[in-house]
């Protein structure tokens, strides 16, 4: 299947992201008897070393508003975030029977639970959870740590799908990951740039749809996609140019992102499905390629709420990553009962307004499916900067 730069094509990746019943992955399973998919929740997991194995890694990011909750809310108590429940959800009512197994990381404590309530329901699914360090440290040792926890998690997977991930395997697998991070930070640069020929809406469903086709097929279209698109011309909107945060797991339904550039903003930097950018570098791929999985993740990683880097203090990486796109102002864009975005929106709030940027709170379910209040709220801020 080849892609071409229509609305009818970001439709179709659209199609595939809302479509519970996860065709493309039935689709791969068929065409692959045997072959296994393993699910992981965000925000990063190892999708290489999955790979690697022979099976085809899904990323988990709930339902949406396309399905009523019936039975999480009996596990979860009231105030925990919509992905959450939404995926045992999915998990409860079989939309998740073509999954063999899920990873599940540190997160945060919602996720952690939602790891160990599944197990309790499922018992004979493969369910785990990997422990990422959070102290990059030297002398800590962290990345053989990690290193070490991908090779328990690879012999998991490994019995599971039959097939052996040697080292040339897994580079592989790290070569074909690095091209699809190259290939959406060429997007990502080229949207800012020029924003008037890729909306975010679009770029959104274009990168997200790779978390439910085979890494190969996404590899293919992003090129497809970047080749249409460094020809295409179109006409400058009235619009300032704003970085999104706060979306790095539970992500905000596509009609909302409209919204917000319906509303006047060139969304110019975000952090939407943060984990197929996970990596600032390519991993190499010489030497052995757990340990250089381990030490990408531990020295060449993004910043996110959902780990401690010394290193790189979040609020600081935010007023760079504003001041490297040439951004006006910030929209904090935070699911509700998120306590990692939540907390850290303190931090990012003090040093926005010291640094004299502009920006604007707002909060959002995954399920919601109105957003006339969110509307109003976007339109007032923009209007404000341009007539400041």
């Amino acid at each position: 299947m080849t892609l071409a730069m229509t609305d009818s094509t970001f439709e179709r990746c659209a199609e595939i992201i809302g479509d519970l019943s996860f065709p493309e992955v039935r689709r791969w399973k068929k065409e692959h008897p045997g072959g296994k998919a393993i699910a992981h929740f965000p925000v990063y997991a190892p999708v290489e070393l999955i790979h690697a194995c022979g099976a085809f890694p899904v990323s988990l990011n709930g339902a949406g508003d396309r399905l009523d909750i019936q039975h999480a809310d009996a596990r979860f108590g009231s105030f925990i975030c919509s992905i959450v429940k939404t995926t045992l959800e999915m998990g409860m009512t079989n939309h998740l029977d073509v999954m063999d197994g899920i990873l599940f990381s540190t997160i945060c404590d919602s996720a952690r639970n939602l790891c160990y309530v599944m197990k309790r329901n499922y018992p004979n699914m493969y369910l785990d959870f990997m422990h990422l360090p959070h102290n990059p440290a030297p002398g800590s040792g962290v990345a053989q740590f990690l290193a070490e926890e991908y090779t328990r998690v690879k012999k998991e997977i490994e019995a599971m799908t039959g097939k052996t991930a040697t080292d040339d395997e897994l580079r592989k697998s790290i070569a074909l990951y690095n091209k699809n991070r190259s290939l959406i930070r060429d997007l990502y640069s080229l949207r800012s740039e020029k924003p008037e020929v890729l909306r975010t809406s679009e770029l959104y469903v274009l990168m997200r749809v790779g978390n439910f086709i085979p890494v190969e097929t996404h590899n293919q279209w992003l090129t497809e996609a970047l080749e249409e698109l460094r020809g295409k011309t179109g006409k400058p909107r009235d619009s300032i140019r704003v970085v999104v945060e706060g979306s790095f797991c539970e992500q905000p339904p596509l009609d909302l992102i409209k919204i917000i550039e319906d509303a006047g903003c060139y969304v110019v930097d975000d952090d939407f499905i943060l984990g197929r950018r996970w990596f600032t570098e390519d991993v190499p791929v010489d030497g052995n390629p757990l340990l250089a999985l381990a030490d990408s993740y531990v020295n060449r990683s993004v910043y996110s709420s959902v780990r401690h880097d010394y290193r790189k203090p979040r609020h600081k990486e935010l007023v760079k990553k504003v001041r490297s796109r040439n951004a006006r102002a910030v929209i904090m864009l935070i699911a509700k009962f998120c306590e990692p975005a939540l907390f850290d929106y303190v931090l990012f709030k003090r040093e926005l307004e010291a640094q004299h940027i502009p920006h604007l709170l707002l909060e959002f379910e995954e399920k919601a499916f109105t957003f006339e209040r969110l509307r109003t709220e976007v339109e007032t801020f923009v209007e404000s900067l341009l007539f400041e």
